[in-house]
């Protein structure tokens, strides 16, 4: 029976303490498990050895009971033949079977006893075998949900750390002087290139935008501006400025007073 309070001690254990021990609680579980049905097996080995000795104390019990009867058929042959003598041997013979008989019984209805609670046990164990394997399941659910939980709270923890975000805040400004630095390279670079007073000129070109000068026009419509606010001095052509420059100048003919010179 010593095996039945093994196993029961086994399953009765506490199944949680087991897993704040364990370095791996559901390989735990699973090893519990394994050595569960090794106690199971050997229990099941067990009830069949005390299963075979009940059959055979029943048989031996059967074969006294068998052995008396034949014994009683003995004697009544005896007292038939008139031998009161041999009659007598042969109940004292029958006697001696009852006697073996009656303790047989006996030792059958122990071990049938014996064997009807080992298999009430044995249903138990195997019973508790089973919801062992279902509690196995939810503590190893348990344990997952537990652990996602725990590097969700580890993972918070780092980032309320500020220095994440310091990084990040560093690396942005430094980004930003990067970029300022490129741009301003970009720009000495483009006042170095070329005729410098030609920039000048582009840059102040630059600043009358288009809306600038539809400003102008509208208010010199209304006659808030004089029109040379407006309209630049149109340069002559070249080729009217050469032709100009080079042809000399006809003479206009003179007036006089003779009548003769205008009869001419």
């Amino acid at each position: 029976m010593g095996f039945f309070s093994r196993l029961g001690s086994l399953i009765k254990s506490n199944l949680n303490d087991l897993i704040s021990k364990a370095e791996d609680p559901e390989k735990m579980l699973n090893q519990v498990l394994v050595d569960m049905k090794t106690q199971l097996v050997e229990a099941k080995k067990q009830v069949a050895v005390a299963i075979g000795d009940e059959k055979r104390l029943k048989k031996q019990w059967d074969e006294q009971v068998a052995q008396s009867k034949d014994w009683e058929r003995k004697a009544m042959l005896a007292v038939q033949a008139g031998d009161d003598e041999l009659a007598k041997e042969a109940l004292t013979r029958q006697k001696e079977h009852d006697e073996l008989a009656l303790q047989f019984e006996q030792q059958w209805v122990s071990q049938k006893d014996a064997v009807d609670k080992l298999k009430v046990q044995l249903r138990v164990l195997n019973n508790k075998i089973e919801e062992a394997k279902r509690k196995r399941n939810i503590l190893i659910a348990r344990q997952k949900r537990a652990e996602a939980q725990k590097a969700i709270q580890n993972t918070m923890a780092g980032l309320s750390d500020t220095s994440a975000f310091d990084t990040f805040d560093r690396m942005a400004q430094k980004i930003d002087q990067l970029e300022a630095e490129t741009e301003a390279t970009t720009e000495l670079a483009g006042e170095l290139e070329g005729d410098s007073l030609t920039q000048r000129f582009k840059a102040l070109e630059a600043k009358k935008t288009p809306s600038d000068l539809a400003l102008a026009e509208l208010k010199q419509k209304m006659g808030l501006l004089p029109a040379s606010a407006t309209a630049a001095p149109k340069a002559l052509p070249q080729s009217a400025t050469a032709k100009t420059d080079s042809e000399p100048k006809t003479a206009a003919p003179e007036k006089t007073d003779d009548p003769s010179s205008a009869a001419s």
